[in-house]
Parts: structure tokens; sequence; C-alpha cells
């Protein structure tokens, strides 16, 4: 059985209009948010992952959690910084929770 490729009957636009390069020049390359993690924050972010590997965020969760039910404000907030790094979803859910009790 024999193969043919044959070419499209219609013509292929290979090339974008200006228009279309000028709309998606002013997309963002980023996910959006306008908060960063610090060098710090993000540094530590690493070796939690380097350490914990996909549990990270999660473990890192768990820690804000702890120091937050101890009273320790300042940790709750570290561990959160970290977790906002691994996974900003997770960190904003455990705001949410928070700031609902």
């Amino acid at each position: 059985m024999s193969i043919r490729f044959a070419a499209p009957s219609h013509a292929i636009r290979n090339r974008m209009e200006q228009a279309e390069v000028q709309a998606a020049r002013r997309l963002p390359a980023n996910d959006n948010t306008a908060r960063h993690a610090s060098k710090a924050a993000l540094r530590a972010a690493l070796r939690h992952f380097a350490t914990h590997g996909l549990a990270a965020a999660q473990h890192a969760r768990q820690q804000a959690e702890t120091a937050r039910q101890k009273g320790d404000e300042q940790t709750y907030i570290w561990w959160l910084e970290i977790c906002h790094a691994l996974d900003r979803r997770m960190a904003n859910e455990l705001l949410r929770q928070v700031q609902t009790r």
C-alpha cells in the first residue's frame, strides 16, 4: 500500500498579522500575580522542594498552620511565603481559611 502526500488545497498562513503580533505582545508571560516571593523565601522554597519533592507545598502549608496555631505569626508568614512560592493557589486558599476564622 502506498502513501501519497499532497499539499493542502487551501493556503496555509504561517505568519501572524501585525495586529495579532501587537495583541500577543501585550499578554504577560508570567502568572499575572503582583506578589512575588523574596529572594530569601525563593531560596528557602527551592531548598524545601529539594528536601520534600512534590509534597513541599503541602508540607510548607502544614508548617504555616502549625505556627499559626501556636500563635507564632512571624513563622506563619515565613512558611506562608514559602508555600506561596511553591503553590500560589494553595497559599491563597490557606489565607482565605485564616481570614474567615
